[in-house]
């Protein structure tokens, strides 16, 4: 079996597909409230994203998210995870979601092959849940939560987008909820991608040091080896088997061991998140329909335009002006 390595002999191991730019939450760092979401026809139909997900797969791909917007509102999502769980070499099989579809979908996907979940979650105030999404409902998302633990993944996390002065008081509620309900948690840095009128990234924004400080004036973390192939860092707590984690794309940069590339629903190859290397599959597939080498070779070709890393400032400053929902969360 080939491999995908790109020009800093960084061997890509998983891939985040997204299956739609739409959602139904309006998070205020993700999106404009209102927003105007792609044509139908310039997304990948359910059979071209089972394609591409072969293709990588038979490139040595052995981790496959899937994203969105909020991949559970995708008509015909069930097909396509069940596609994607039957796939050779696929060891890890997992979806981030916003949770709110989750008591509708959680025991499908897991017997459709899927073996975690990762919810968003920023919030356990009702009304500030509420502010942060826009449209979002926190008990239909706790409900969400608990449909999944009753389906038996191997493993649940939560991801919280810490902002100060909007949530970064919730941070040692969020570690007891997530303590209580015996699920792991990561706290995220907010990443700059697109124009958000909600608030001053360069105000709000919170390191995962800080976040971590917080943390440890209740319950020391002790640094953990475990990695679930993407790039959180974890930590442990002495008396309870929740991991925290901390994706750090601002203080922390990971880019030396960066495995990962996405595909966003329209079928653009991004080669790292914090830049707009990107090639097109879907042309390759469209003018090519239901044959895999091609779109192989088109991946394999595209590995030359992974940059070493990217370069997020914390100074207000936007590099990239698509939204998080468009590039697959």
């Amino acid at each position: 079996m080939s491999e995908l390595i790109d020009d800093f002999d960084r061997r890509i191991k998983y891939v985040r597909i997204s299956v739609t730019d739409r959602c139904d939450f309006r998070c205020v760092y993700c999106m404009s409230e209102e927003m105007t979401f792609l044509p139908r026809d310039q997304v990948l139909s359910i059979e071209e994203l089972s394609l591409v997900a072969r293709a990588f797969t038979e490139l040595g791909v052995e981790k496959i998210r899937l994203t969105g917007g909020e991949p559970l509102v995708r008509r015909n999502i069930d097909e396509l995870v069940n596609n994607i769980g039957a796939l050779e070499g696929l060891r890890d099989f997992t979806m981030t979601t916003n949770g709110a579809q989750l008591r509708r979908y959680a025991s499908s996907l897991r017997q459709s092959g899927m073996q975690r979940l990762n919810i968003s979650l920023d919030s356990l105030n009702p009304e500030r849940f509420k502010e942060l999404t826009r449209t979002g409902n926190l008990e239909k998302v706790i409900d969400g939560i608990r449909a999944a633990k009753e389906a038996g993944f191997e493993r649940i996390k939560l991801n919280a987008v810490i902002l100060k002065g909007r949530n970064d008081d919730e941070i040692l509620d969020l570690v007891d909820f997530a303590r209580d309900e015996e699920i792991d948690i990561s706290f995220i840095e907010e990443m700059p991608l697109g124009n958000v009128s909600e608030h001053s990234r360069e105000e709000t924004f919170c390191s995962s040091d800080e976040v971590r400080s917080i943390i440890e004036t209740r319950y020391p973390l002790l640094h953990s080896t475990e990695n679930s192939g993407g790039p959180s860092r974890y930590y442990r707590m002495a008396d309870s088997h929740s991991r925290i984690g901390f994706i750090s794309p601002h203080s922390h940069n990971f880019c030396d061991s960066c495995n990962r590339v996405r595909v966003t629903c329209e079928g653009r190859l991004l080669l790292c998140l914090g830049n707009e290397h990107s090639t097109d599959l879907r042309e390759v597939i469209r003018q090519n329909p239901g044959e895999i080498e091609p779109l192989k070779q088109k991946i394999r070709d595209s590995m030359s335009l992974k940059p070493h890393r990217h370069h997020f400032t914390t100074d207000g400053d936007v590099q990239i002006v698509r939204f998080m929902n468009m590039t697959g969360g």
